[in-house]
């Protein structure tokens, strides 16, 4: 199998961009909402971070699809093939942060904190006060560049970079997709690695200096997501 490259992927999903604009950009936007809705309590802020991220996935695969007669889907249709699976892995990493959370709250005798994993709006108007534009911002977003990393993190610890899109569109179980995944690996671990290294660059950069920006980290990393498990099935069949 050839060796993959950052850069291509990098610029390859740049360019995925111009396929149709309209339908990133829109859905771009309806991240940007969710993960302000999500702030309302780290448990909904996790699990609309994941969903967000994963479904763009299904979303760009529609993208793909669209640009042929032959293959063309409706938008809808890739809604319902990722948003369940989506889902899944969002109740799954909720359920696990809380546990973790909650051991460390009873451990350290921090009881009251354990509720407030369900509920912590902090938005009220004396918070506002004296507020700039990009201080609300930067609260409304930090979160989810925090979880998209944590995300990122779990999913090739526990698995592989490949492993969602893998789940998705070949129906694997999850420890097929492990399996899977490490292979599809082979070859490329240094692309995987400065991929990841450009995203957390990034998700740190739109936590302090531009976080009107993190709903398109978003989208790109989905973006990313599907391009680089595109070109190595695409080479492990040559």
């Amino acid at each position: 199998m050839k060796q993959a490259k950052f850069g291509y992927w990098l610029q390859q999903s740049l360019l995925f961009v111009s396929r149709d604009p309209m339908v990133w950009i829109s859905y771009t936007l309806f991240v940007a909402v969710i993960l302000i809705i999500g702030r309302i309590s780290p448990a909904i802020g996790i699990f609309s971070a994941v969903v967000c991220l994963f479904v763009g996935v299904g979303v760009v695969k529609y993208i793909d699809l669209k640009a042929s007669p032959e293959t063309a889907v409706g938008f809808f249709w890739a809604i319902r093939q990722s948003l369940p699976l989506a889902v899944l892995a969002a109740t799954g990493i909720v359920l696990f942060w809380f546990v973790f959370m909650a051991i460390a709250n009873i451990i350290s005798g921090n009881y009251y904190k354990i509720g407030l994993f369900f509920f912590n709006w902090e938005l009220t108007p004396s918070y506002l006060n004296h507020k700039s534009v990009h201080d609300i911002a930067s609260w409304l977003y930090a979160y989810a560049n925090v979880a998209l990393i944590f995300i990122l993190l779990m999913l090739i610890t526990l698995g592989s970079w490949f492993s969602y899109p893998l789940m998705l569109f070949s129906n694997y179980r999850w420890s097929e997709a492990k399996a899977q995944g490490k292979r599809l690996s082979t070859n490329c671990q240094g692309s995987i690695y400065r991929m990841l290294g450009f995203i957390f660059l990034n998700a740190i950069l739109c936590s302090s200096v531009i976080p009107l920006l993190t709903p398109v980290l978003y989208m790109l990393v989905s973006t990313m997501m599907y391009i680089s498990y595109k070109d190595r099935i695409q080479k492990l069949r040559i």
